[in-house]
């Protein structure tokens, strides 16, 4: 039996994801991302953003592009997403229809930004899904959320909880900027945006209410482009004192060090598939590891692990792949 099958009660599972997501405006950086996409792998993912990436007044030329790019041999992987704009602008609804028009059996997500509560990310679902059926396209889009304003935050939970949701993306930069100057312009990179008191509810709030869904809470982007590895420093605090399992990129220095740190740990990653393995081989029941007693309570931390470095393109014993993953 799958551990999934057997761990989670017939239940779905929590969700999982690349590592990495990766933004882009422009053509020549969707591209260009695309091309890292193809070396690396689907370890990360691409988001074309229709949101920030378009010029004013050209929001429809721009989401014509962005279905070419979800149409082209370039994305191999059918992990490229589209940030449209947000449920205010007037071009939110052109963006879906344009993007699935062109390409929506390839589309990887769409992500909703600057809602202000669960009705504006229903309503926008439910536009998502007219556009579907109006062209034909048989499959249900997954959504992904942004959490930076104050509206949303207070409705964390039912966000996370909708169906549709498979991510909430924390926006610190938008969010700190929700406090109209009370907050300093310190919280919006590193150090202090882990250590002003706000922001560090706002990500606690963010990461429990996706945790608690089993959705995927991705940490915001590090500004700090001149310098690659502060990303990853960024992931890896995320990840230990928050629970992020994801977090966003916004040069393509930046992917490598960030999959990098939300990658597990090989020793880790061994610990798991010894534990696991074992544990099948006991039909699920109590088992002795080293000095430590494992039963499904651990073998549930073990599994999200594995399935973590699964996404995050880690090594994996082949025993335990054929084993764990049939």
């Amino acid at each position: 039996m799958r551990p999934g099958d057997v761990l989670f009660g017939g239940g779905p599972e929590p969700v999982v994801l690349p590592v990495c997501d990766h933004y882009a405006g422009r053509e020549a950086m969707i591209r260009k991302s695309l091309a890292l996409q193809a070396e690396l792998g689907p370890v990360f993912d691409v988001t074309a953003d229709c949101e920030d990436g378009a010029e004013v007044g050209r929001e429809r030329e721009h989401a014509e592009m962005v279905g070419e790019m979800l149409r082209c041999a370039d994305n191999r992987f059918d992990r490229l997403g589209v940030r449209i704009h947000d449920p205010g602008h007037h071009s939110w609804h052109t963006d879906i229809e344009l993007v699935i028009r062109a390409a929506g059996d390839r589309l990887a997500f769409l992500t909703i930004p600057k809602v202000d509560g669960f009705e504006a990310v229903d309503r926008v679902v439910n536009a998502i899904d007219d556009v579907c059926s109006q062209n034909g396209v048989r499959r249900e889009i997954p959504v992904q959320v942004l959490i930076e304003t104050h509206g949303a935050l207070r409705e964390v939970q039912a966000i996370a909880s909708h169906p549709r949701v498979e991510c909430l993306a924390f926006g610190l930069m938008d969010y700190v900027s929700a406090f109209n100057g009370a907050v300093p312009a310190s919280a919006m990179a590193s150090p202090g945006q882990f250590e002003h008191p706000l922001v560090r509810r706002a990500k606690t709030e963010v990461s429990v209410g996706a945790h608690a869904a089993g959705k995927v809470p991705a940490h915001n982007v590090c500004v700090n482009i001149g310098e690659p590895e502060a990303a990853g420093a960024d992931a890896r605090r995320a990840a230990v004192e928050y629970g992020f399992t994801r977090m966003w990129s916004i040069h393509p220095s930046q992917v490598r060090p960030i999959v990098a740190a939300l990658t597990p740990e090989p020793g880790a990653i061994q610990t798991a598939c010894e534990i696991l393995m074992a544990a099948q081989s006991a039909r699920w029941g109590p088992i002795r590891h080293g000095d430590r007693l494992q039963d499904r309570a651990s073998y549930r931390y073990w599994w999200g692990l594995l399935r973590r470095a699964r996404a995050a393109g880690a090594a994996v014993p082949a025993e335990a792949l054929s084993t764990l993953f049939h």
